[in-house]
């Protein structure tokens, strides 16, 4: 949200980019902090195909689906359409938190 906030002190990439990647780190977090045994490629895969599939879900617009994205918690989740932008922003957020898991908390 900061990224939306302050967008006009920020460079464009980064007020359009940021906050897709910060959605997907915040997965990736969410699923080390359920699966906390698992090696660090498991959470990255599984945050992955989660991350994707919310992407992927965006191409099917039913009237029940697209009135649950009008209610904002929804669309945080859900989003509103399909973008290969949001696939890379996606996986860039994923790799940065797998990068920090094995550099910064498990060294190896």
């Amino acid at each position: 949200m900061a990224s939306r906030h302050y967008a006009e002190y920020l460079p464009a990439w980064v007020q359009q980019y940021a906050g897709d990647a910060l959605w997907a780190l915040m997965v990736y977090w969410a699923f080390a902090f359920v699966f906390r045994q698992k090696p660090a490629i498991y959470i990255a895969v599984m945050a992955m195909a989660f991350s994707y599939s919310i992407e992927i879900s965006q191409l099917y617009h039913a009237p029940w689906i697209d009135a649950l994205r009008e209610k904002p918690l929804a669309a945080l989740v859900l989003g509103y359409g399909f973008l290969w932008s949001d696939i890379i922003s996606y996986t860039i957020g994923i790799g940065f938190g797998f990068a920090v898991e094995k550099i910064i908390f498990r060294h190896s």
